[in-house]
C-alpha cells in the first residue's frame, strides 16, 4: 500500500485546546504531524501538513481545517489526535477511526501498537466532522491516551518508531525488525502478573505487544476465565512468562514473540527460560520485571526479591 500525495493536520488548534494530561493532545499532535511528515518525505511522499493557529472556536477550528484539506490535491487524508478518559496508570492503548477506510485504519492501528500499545484496533465513527467533510479517504489517528502514564512512557520513549511506523504503512515501506545490537542484562526487584485470580489487572485488560492468541498461544488458557474478556486474565499462570519495560528500538516485538529471556532468582542463581508476554511494570513500582506466579513459585522466590533478567537467551550462549 502507498499513497503519494497525502494531507496530514493536527487535530485542534493552538487556541482552541484539546485534551490534556501527561501529554498535551495539541502539542504532541503537531509533533506527530511534522515527524510523520519528514518520514513520508524521506519515502518521496508528497506531502502537506497543516496546525490551526487561527481559529477561536470549535465550529471555526473544524471548517478550517477540512478546508485546508479540501484545497489540496491529494489521495488521503490524515488527522492526528490523542485520546482522553480518566487518569490512570494502566495502559490504554491506540485506535484508528474511519467511515470507510475500515481495511487501512485496522493496519495503520496496528503498525502504532507494535510499539507498544495495546491495540484498540479500527473504530467505525459516523458523528466527526473531519471524517464526515473531507471529500477524499481519510482517517483519523487516536495516537494514544493522555491520561494514561503507561502510555504516556510508551509514547515518550517510542516517538520516533512510531512515526515511523506511520510512515512506513502509508508510504509502501516495509517495518524491519532488526536485532539487537547488544543483549538486554537487567537486575532488580521483581513481582508476579496475570491468570484469572489476578485482580490488578482488569477483568478486560490487554497485552501491549499481543493482542490475539494465535500471536503466542503457548501462553494462554485454553478459554476465556468466566467474567473476563482480556488477555491478561487469560494467561496461564503456570507458564513462564515475564514482562519488562522493554526498549522496541533495541527489543522489536517481533523479536519478542520469536525469543525467550532468562529470569534468574540472583539469591539462589536458580535460572529459567520465560517467554516475553506483556511490557511493564511501570517505574513508579521499583521493579524491573512482572513474571508469572507458576515461575516465581518455581524459582522459590517472592515479591521485591531480586532477578536478573537475559534477552534473547540461547542455550547455545549466543545472543
Amino acid at each position: 500500500m502507498r499513497y503519494d500525495r497525502i494531507v496530514i493536520s493536527s487535530g485542534h488548534g493552538k487556541y482552541v485546546r484539546g485534551a490534556s494530561g501527561v501529554l498535551d493532545e495539541v502539542e504532541e499532535a503537531r509533533r506527530v504531524v511534522e515527524h510523520v511528515a519528514d518520514e513520508l518525505r524521506a519515502r518521496d511522499v508528497a506531502i502537506v501538513t497543516y496546525h490551526d493557529d487561527v481559529s477561536t472556536s470549535q465550529n471555526e477550528n473544524l471548517n478550517r481545517i477540512v478546508d485546508f484539506h479540501n484545497s489540496r490535491q491529494r489521495d488521503l487524508d490524515v488527522s492526528v489526535h490523542f485520546n482522553a478518559y480518566v487518569e490512570t496508570t494502566k495502559p490504554m492503548g491506540t485506535e484508528v477511526l474511519y467511515i470507510t477506510q475500515p481495511d487501512l485504519a485496522a493496519q495503520v492501528s496496528a503498525a502504532i501498537s507494535w510499539c507498544g500499545f495495546l491495540n484498540r484496533g479500527a473504530k467505525k465513527q459516523t458523528d466527526l466532522f473531519f471524517l464526515n467533510n473531507t471529500e477524499m479517504p481519510a482517517i483519523l489517528i487516536e495516537t494514544c491516551f493522555v491520561d494514561s502514564t503507561a502510555d504516556a512512557a510508551v509514547y515518550q520513549q517510542q516517538f520516533h518508531a512510531i512515526c515511523a511506523a506511520i510512515a512506513d504503512l502509508l508510504g509502501g515501506g516495509e517495518i524491519e525488525a532488526a536485532p539487537p545490537s547488544t543483549p538486554v542484562d537487567l537486575a532488580g526487584k521483581v513481582s508476579s502478573f496475570g491468570g484469572p485470580t489476578d485482580e490488578g489487572v482488569a477483568p478486560d485488560e490487554g497485552l501491549a505487544f499481543i493482542s490475539d492468541i494465535d500471536q503466542a498461544p503457548q501462553l494462554f488458557l485454553p478459554s476465556q476465565p468466566k467474567g473476563t474478556s482480556g488477555l491478561a486474565r487469560r494467561l496461564n499462570p503456570h507458564v513462564h512468562y515475564v514482562a519488562c519495560r522493554w526498549d522496541y528500538a533495541q527489543t522489536p516485538q517481533a523479536l519478542l514473540l520469536d525469543e525467550q529471556a532468562l529470569v534468574r532468582a540472583v539469591r539462589s542463581g536458580i535460572a529459567m527460560k520465560a517467554f516475553p508476554a506483556d511490557w511493564g511494570p511501570h517505574e513508579s513500582t521499583g521493579r524491573i520485571a512482572d513474571i508469572s506466579p507458576g515461575l516465581m513459585d518455581d524459582l522459590g522466590i517472592k515479591t521485591d526479591d531480586e532477578v536478573q533478567i537475559i534477552f534473547p537467551y540461547r542455550e547455545d550462549g549466543q545472543t
